[in-house]
């Protein structure tokens, strides 16, 4: 699991005094990005292979607002050959959970936009953040 707090702005709220439902996915792709170019998944600028957002799935359990700091959990739920389905879940400042949601990329080369498997030092930083079950038996 890797954690990231991230700063709400005041933007961040509508006019019910919470965050804005638009809010929660910018902040779910902000911690998959940030992690993945942190860990080497990842070159935006100059990289030969991308990740395109293919599906985004979301429950909103409670509200936030600013000027509350989110904690962001991320794992790997799901790891594919050419795809991977990040879990997030969104804490307040409290510890409550109010919001959790999956965030599916396949990994596509710049140009064409063609699916390429997940392979080498990228497929072994996904592994390390993916989900463990318990042995069973």
């Amino acid at each position: 699991m890797h954690w990231q707090d991230v700063t709400t702005r005041w933007n961040d709220n509508d006019q019910y005094g919470h965050l804005n439902n638009v809010v929660h996915h910018a902040i779910m792709d902000t911690v998959v990005n940030r992690w993945m170019i942190e860990n080497g998944c990842l070159d935006p600028h100059g990289g030969d292979t991308v990740g395109l957002v293919i599906e985004v799935n979301c429950e909103y359990k409670a509200q936030a607002g600013f000027p509350d700091v989110v904690s962001a959990g991320l794992r790997v739920g799901e790891l594919g050959t050419s795809s991977v389905r990040f879990e997030v879940g969104l804490y307040r400042g409290d510890g409550e959970l109010f919001f959790t949601g999956q965030f599916v990329q396949a990994f596509v080369d710049r140009a064409t936009e063609d699916t390429v498997p997940i392979e080498g030092e990228r497929r072994a930083a996904l592994e390390g953040l993916q989900v463990r079950t318990a042995p069973t038996g």
